[in-house]
Parts: C-alpha cells; sequence; structure tokens
C-alpha cells in the first residue's frame, strides 16, 4: 500500500509502523510475535507486583530460580513454556487461558474456525 492511500496522521508511532512494516507479512508476524512476549512478560511481573513477590520469592513458591523469573518478566525473552506458566499460575493461585484472536486489520481469515 502506498503511503498515498493512508489518512494523513501526525501520530509518530502510526508514521513509524507506515515507514517500517506497512503492509509487508513478515513484518507484521514478527511485531504481534514481539507484541505478545511482552504481554506474556508483563503479565508475569504484574501478578508478581500484585502478589506482592519478590522474584526470588515467587522462584522458590515455583521451584525455579530468581535469574528464571527474571528472564520470563524481560519484555525480550522469548522461551516462555505453557509448563511454567501454568507453574507460575498455580504459585499464584490463577489458571492460565489461552485465546486465539484475529491479527488486527485482518478481517479476513483463509479458514472459518471458531476459536
Amino acid at each position: 500500500m502506498s503511503i498515498g492511500k493512508h489518512k494523513p496522521t501526525d501520530d509518530a508511532v502510526e508514521i513509524l509502523h507506515r515507514r517500517l512494516v506497512n503492509d509487508d507479512p513478515e513484518k507484521i508476524a514478527e511485531l504481534e510475535k514481539i507484541r505478545a512476549d511482552n504481554d506474556v512478560a508483563k503479565k508475569i511481573y504484574d501478578l508478581r507486583m500484585k502478589a506482592g513477590l519478590s522474584q526470588r520469592a515467587l522462584a522458590k513458591l515455583v521451584g525455579t530460580t530468581a535469574s528464571v523469573i527474571c528472564r520470563l518478566e524481560d519484555a525480550d525473552y522469548d522461551g516462555h513454556s505453557l509448563a511454567m506458566l501454568n507453574r507460575i499460575a498455580t504459585a499464584l493461585d490463577k489458571r492460565v487461558e489461552i485465546r486465539f484472536l484475529p491479527i488486527k486489520g485482518n478481517s479476513h481469515s483463509k479458514h472459518s474456525y471458531s476459536s
């Protein structure tokens, strides 16, 4: 999509998105992955803080080390496993819920399965 087809904006994030991502499927997929990793890290951090626990205290409850919790709370970390997320959830008296949502701006789908 060319720049001329976009409504003019002064939103810096939108301008950067148009210049760097635009409609490139590979770049969109990478951006979604980054957002997902960041979301998981933030949720772990927020849950730990709400519980009033240090990384060391949460690690003890989960049966791991503080350095593992530190890595899991790092937005750049991409090794989150469902097993570890379930261990954290159990330690904090929570449960993990996974949902499949449409990619933003993708109103059509290759399949018509419901999630």
